[in-house]
């Protein structure tokens, strides 16, 4: 039975980059903690063997990942499919070069430009947002997310184009005002599994 501090601490050094995993990929806060959950207690089962594990950051963002994608593929009868393929330059700094909307006129922290990004992420369609986050954020290659997701290598392309796109359009529309970050930013602000008591130890 593993030590329910030790394993609280190690909860608490890891569950924002979980949450961050999840809610990337679901855009919804409340199953991305669901997702948050169902990975700690399969943590839980394993703690002896993660406990010193140098690799236990990543054994969780493996599982969170692929909890998610279940997620998505459960309860979505299929991923939209788009026909146009337009060229795109694949440079992985992607995310760090679209242009952030100022605050009345005032240059944008990162901090604040990360919940701007974060926020339009979210509002993505899942077939574009997923595609995306995988390239961008886990950093998987096209052969890799085309597996991941059980789809043809041109259509992983084509929903990284639309997505990049979409984002685009999505931050021109935050310098109007019109799109919400009135979230959490993931990775900085998930929920506290333990404070709320999502995770139960005994």
């Amino acid at each position: 039975m593993p030590d329910i501090g030790e394993f609280e601490t190690f909860m608490r050094n890891h569950q924002n980059m979980v949450f961050s995993t999840a809610v990337r990929l679901l855009g919804n806060e409340p199953d991305a903690a669901d997702i948050s959950q169902e990975v700690f207690l399969r943590a839980h089962e394993h703690f002896d063997d993660l406990r010193a594990s140098p690799s236990a950051g990543g054994w969780l963002r493996t599982v969170a990942r692929n909890l998610s994608l279940n997620h998505l593929q459960r309860y979505r009868a299929r991923w939209r499919f788009f026909s146009e393929l337009g060229s795109e330059d694949d440079d992985r700094d992607f995310a760090s070069n679209v242009p952030a909307p100022d605050a009345g006129g005032q240059p944008m922290d990162e901090e604040q430009e990360r919940a701007v990004l974060e926020a339009a992420l979210r509002k993505l369609p899942s077939s574009q947002r997923v595609p995306l986050v995988l390239y961008h954020f886990d950093e998987l290659s096209y052969e890799e997310i085309a597996r991941q997701l059980g789809v043809s290598l041109s259509k992983v392309k084509t929903d990284i184009h639309r997505g990049r796109a979409a984002l685009r359009r999505k931050l021109r529309l935050s310098e109007e005002g019109e799109l919400s970050t009135g979230v959490s930013a993931p990775g900085v602000a998930g929920p506290d599994l333990l404070r709320t008591g999502a995770v139960q130890l005994i």
